[in-house]
């Protein structure tokens, strides 16, 4: 395996290999995603050995980053998507995100958020709970937030969103080999999820049940065609115009190329 001339507090040390960009073919693709500034490139680096360019400004990682790792003898490929507040609008490194969670379905999506403010990252951790219900979220910082007095629950938080929550502090390696758990058992389908969904009174939810297969006839194929509907219900006007346009069909389409025969690069960085 690399080593990383680190001590106990590497994860897994006796199982984990750090690739790199020597992915190859790989066993899953798991996907890392989380606001600015919650230490989502720390992670980055730690699983895959690269040096995943990191800073303190919004929207630093403008295109998606990609490494992989081996762990357990089955080979990830782990990619870094540009850091965003929401799914929701159209600004490039959200729609990024959004499109490589809702169409390059990963088999597992690491939403990263920062344990000093929690309760503000959660609201991206819920967005891609719509969308996806393999997920892990990873409470980051943890050495920031001991050292402010703040203690998280993360067998009730576990409870509340219906996935594993795992406590770590990437740049000192604390927690990851618990995430490493984590991920596997959630591709491999060994651990039970109940993703929490924001609920709707009944008639938005009849109303979702209709537009599914309208939605469905409009883009055959389209993945998770629930959460098209949903947006267009909610009056998005970018998604609506994406169906009719064909372009979320293309999307789809280009995301699925792009996966299958793009030669894997990463944007910044290289091997440790």
């Amino acid at each position: 395996m690399s080593e990383c001339g680190s001590c106990s507090a590497c994860p897994s040390s006796s199982q984990l290999d750090r690739m790199g960009l020597d992915v190859g073919k790989y066993d899953y693709v798991v996907a890392l995603a989380g606001n600015p500034n919650t230490g989502k490139s720390s992670v980055f680096n730690a699983l895959t050995g690269l040096r995943q360019h990191t800073g303190n400004w919004p929207g630093k990682t403008v295109t998606r980053a990609q490494g992989g790792y081996k762990f357990n003898g089955h080979r990830y490929k782990l990619v870094d998507l540009p850091g965003t507040y929401s799914l929701l609008s159209a600004a490039q490194d959200e729609e990024i995100a959004r499109n490589f969670i809702l169409f390059g379905r990963p088999d597992c999506t690491v939403v990263v958020t920062d344990a000093t403010c929690l309760e503000r990252n959660l609201n991206l951790a819920l967005q891609v709970l719509e969308i996806s219900s393999r997920v892990v979220v990873c409470v980051n910082l943890m050495d920031e937030a001991k050292r402010k007095g703040i203690q998280i629950d993360a067998r009730a938080l576990g409870r509340d969103l219906g996935v594993p929550i795992v406590l770590t502090s990437a740049r000192t390696g604390d927690g990851l080999d618990a995430l490493l758990v984590a991920i596997e058992q959630v591709v491999t389908g060994k651990v039970e999820l109940h993703p929490h969904r924001v609920l709707r009174d009944g008639p938005f939810q009849r109303a979702v049940a209709e537009l599914v297969p309208m939605v469905e006839e409009v883009a055959p194929g389209l993945p998770n065609a629930r959460w098209v509907a949903m947006r267009l219900l909610d009056g998005d006007h970018r998604v609506r115009q994406a169906l009719l346009s064909g372009e979320l069909t293309e999307i789809a389409s280009a995301q699925k190329v792009y996966e299958e025969k793009i030669p894997m690069t990463i944007a910044q960085g290289g091997r440790e």
